[in-house]
């Protein structure tokens, strides 16, 4: 099988491989296309916490985004972890060397068992700056709450908020419904001129760790491959539902999903 795009993923590495660096390899590496990366930290993390981080050199940062796009140019680029402000510096001077058009942010900011994953300095340029140079934010309601300032606790907040960061230069947003705690789980998608949301049944498991990284890369990569954004974001949902829904019961505390479940494998190997 030959991959059908190339995504660059700018992100954190988790140790443990739910989240992070790996769950976008393995999310963009099932969905048919070519993973690169640019690796903003490294975490010592497992299904029960995370121990530490180490930052990367923002100079690094940049060297590993502009030398990758120099010999392979990705046909989008999807953000993750960015945890310092140097960090958001160095990678907006990045987009602005590589010109890339199709740019997935997930603004993660707080890991599953509440541990913060950056400064308020950095979420200031982050709101500021680095928004308006992407085609997409799927901000979690925590990280929404964060970016906006005020509180959600149904779908009307949730349009209220995408539209503060629609003024504060967003062109799309994606605000994702999980924490709602409803049986079924809006997702939704805003712009100047549409709004769409997306329901699925929410899956009772507590094994979820992962979901924010796995769906923007998703996303990216069906964007990538000429999907039109709406669509890209419906069937990122729809990819993260099924990988949730396969339940892997790995370690002690909050598990990953299965990035493979959309892979069926016909060969036999010996």
């Amino acid at each position: 099988m030959k991959p059908k795009s190339k995504v660059l993923i700018i992100a954190g590495s988790d140790s443990s491989g739910g989240a992070g660096i790996q769950a976008d390899i393995k999310t963009v590496t099932a969905l048919g296309s070519y993973a690169m990366t640019a690796i903003t930290a490294i975490t010592s993390q497992n299904t029960m916490g995370v121990k530490s981080i180490v930052s990367i050199n923002s100079k690094e940062i940049l060297n590993q985004i502009v030398f990758t796009c120099k010999d392979i140019k990705p046909d989008a680029i999807k953000i993750g972890m960015l945890h310092s402000s140097k960090v958001i510096k160095s990678v907006i001077d990045g987009l602005n060397k590589v010109k890339i058009s199709k740019i997935v942010l997930d603004p993660v900011m707080v890991a599953k068992n509440g541990a913060r994953l950056i400064d308020k300095k950095a979420i200031n340029i982050l709101k500021n700056k680095l928004i308006k140079k992407v085609s997409l934010i799927t901000p979690n309601i925590p990280e929404a709450e964060i970016l906006t300032q005020t509180k959600i606790k149904n779908i009307n907040d949730m349009e209220y908020a995408a539209n503060i960061l629609l003024g504060h230069g967003a062109k799309n947003v994606l605000i994702k419904g999980g924490h709602l705690n409803k049986e079924i789980v809006p997702d939704l998608f805003l712009n100047k001129k549409e709004i769409k949301i997306f329901r699925n049944k929410r899956i009772s498991t507590k094994n979820t760790h992962g979901t924010g990284c796995t769906l923007s890369s998703a996303i990216a990569t069906y964007f990538s491959c000429g999907k039109v954004l709406k669509k890209s974001c419906e069937l990122g949902t729809k990819y993260v539902n099924s990988a949730i829904g396969s339940n892997l019961q790995y370690g002690k505390g909050r598990g990953p999903i299965n990035h493979l479940s959309s892979i069926v494998i016909k060969k036999n190997f010996r």
